[in-house]
């Protein structure tokens, strides 16, 4: 067993080791120790996948977040079917959340979730066989709340890429005037300023019951004083974008269809957002593989 102290965390590395002769990240289950009002020296764990070709190249890394309930292992075994070319071109890494959820607004948990992530991050990007500018993270539902919140606050340069599906902002992360950084006792009363130079994806289903994609309160999903609300998915992706530079008025049509997904692009595709036609908070299996590699690589997925 290997302990690495690294910016406050105390990191006890399980299974596979994590450095090695030739110091290139491993496959393997690992942890980075936390402390917070619920646990002290928890170790919070985390799967990664790396592709053969890893052996003589530089790979960018993806990072999942599951949703609200599941799992890392889950996660993995799930995404690495179903998108096969992208873990034989990245390196996959899936993190589990406290009680198998992540601290956004009134989860259970109540760990320092942005603080986990960049944690790994931070020890990823020094490994010989990372690309260490070309970090994406992506998430699922409150996992995507999640992805939400570290764009908002994250200044970390190696990453590139947030993608959040079936959940945009919700109204404590952005107010109607500012993005809201989240305290530490999640009271979003500070406006921030997220980091430019960022590329973000949505997908929402406009059936979803779960989280409106008209924006409003969920009939589901609990906050302070009464159900969360969010922003509707149109408004929250011109939010982005106007964050990321974007200076011109938002699209009230989309860019293109492709099948039942609507596209809604700025900033020369940095920004999307694609609407899911009749889909519900399952609307994430939309995105076809081919789409996904084309946001991640930059091109167009026409």
């Amino acid at each position: 067993m290997n302990c690495l102290r690294h910016l406050g965390f105390v990191s006890v590395i399980f299974g596979t080791s994590l450095l090695s002769s030739a110091a290139d990240l491993k496959s393997g289950k690992y942890s980075i120790s936390q402390t917070w009002s619920q646990e002290r020296d928890f170790k919070r764990a985390y799967h990664v996948k790396v592709p053969p070709a890893a052996t003589e190249l530089k790979l960018p890394v993806f990072i999942f977040l599951h949703g609200n309930g599941g799992n890392a292992a889950g996660a993995m075994k799930g995404l690495t079917r179903r998108y096969r070319n992208v873990a034989n071109r990245y390196v996959m890494v899936f993190a589990n959340g406290y009680l198998k959820s992540w601290n956004i607004v009134s989860e259970r948990s109540k760990a320092d979730d942005r603080g986990f992530i960049e944690a790994i991050v931070r020890r990823l990007a020094k490994f010989d066989n990372i690309q260490k500018d070309d970090f994406t993270i992506m998430g699922s539902s409150n996992g995507a709340a999640l992805v939400n919140q570290m764009a908002i606050e994250s200044r970390l340069p190696n990453i590139k890429n947030y993608i959040s599906a079936v959940s945009p902002l919700n109204v404590f992360q952005h107010d109607g005037e500012n993005f809201k950084a989240k305290g530490e006792d999640n009271d979003y009363r500070e406006a921030t300023t997220p980091m430019k130079g960022k590329r973000l994806l949505n997908i929402s289903g406009t059936e979803d019951r779960l989280v409106p994609y008209r924006g409003g309160p969920s009939p589901v999903i609990p906050a302070k004083g009464g159900k969360l609300a969010f922003v509707a998915a149109e408004e929250s992706i011109f939010l982005w974008a106007q964050a990321m530079g974007y200076k011109g008025s938002k699209l009230t049509k989309s860019n293109r269809t492709d099948g039942e997904l609507q596209e809604f692009s700025y900033l020369n595709g940095n920004v999307i957002h694609y609407k899911a036609v009749g889909k519900g908070h399952n609307a994430t299996g939309a995105i076809t593989e081919r789409m996904l590699l084309s946001f991640l690589e930059g091109r167009s997925a026409r």
